[in-house]
């Protein structure tokens, strides 16, 4: 069974966008948070890929390359009990005031 993620052979009349773009802060945040957290043993490439590919097809397609990496992340930091939701919960709407 092919999951959302899986996009091999499927038929569409869209252009791939290969044009390069800068990067908002938080995507270069989300990008250093990604590295750090690897070079500490804390998240491999196997484990991001596996809880990209866990997210539900409808979020899975209405988010952006690097929002994939922050929910991936957001997982994978509960899952190993380093932080709960509750913390980030907490933490984002501080963040949004």
């Amino acid at each position: 069974m092919t999951r959302v993620h899986d996009r091999g052979g499927w038929p569409t009349d869209e252009s791939i966008d290969r044009a390069d773009h800068a990067h908002a802060d938080w995507e270069l945040r989300v990008d250093a948070l990604h590295q750090v957290l690897g070079r500490k043993g804390l998240r491999s490439t196997d484990e991001m890929r596996r809880a990209i590919e866990s997210l539900p097809p409808e979020e899975y397609e209405s988010i952006g390359y690097y929002e994939r990496w922050t929910a991936a992340l957001e997982i994978l930091l509960v899952e190993k009990g380093i932080l709960t939701t509750e913390e980030i919960d907490r933490k984002m709407a501080q963040l949004d005031q």
